[in-house]
């Protein structure tokens, strides 16, 4: 995702630091926010997703792994459906229309109770 966003950099000429471009300067600008702003939607959660894959997976390592792969499937979709520039394109995997994103959320509360779990079951032990 990030060399996504480097490639439009180039292809929008988008210097660094500058992390938005702006519609004056830039007829394309949009287009680069929308690419900008998915992989800074995806990484917002990552620190959360990191800890709770560590934490739940030392309890429950095939339920965090699966669930954890499916947060990061739903993330990668919806940064390329939102790099269209077209915003109904997030929440789309080719053709098929639905809201796949909620599904990522409900992997992430997955992986939250292995952790809880995990937590339990140290107090208890």
């Amino acid at each position: 995702m990030a060399g996504q966003v480097g490639r439009a950099r180039k292809r929008y000429n988008v210097p660094y630091p500058t992390l938005y471009a702006a519609e004056s300067d830039n007829k394309d600008a949009k287009l680069f926010y929308c690419i900008q702003r998915g992989l800074q939607n995806s990484l917002e959660l990552m620190p959360i997703y990191f800890m709770l894959m560590v934490l739940g997976g030392l309890k429950h390592p095939c339920a965090s792994a699966g669930l954890g792969a499916l947060y990061v499937f739903t993330c990668f979709y919806y940064f390329e459906g939102n790099a269209t520039g077209d915003p109904q394109n997030r929440l789309k995997i080719g053709k098929i229309d639905f809201t796949y994103r909620k599904y990522g959320f409900l992997a992430l509360l997955g992986i939250m109770i292995c952790t809880i779990s995990f937590g339990v079951n140290l107090v208890l032990v």
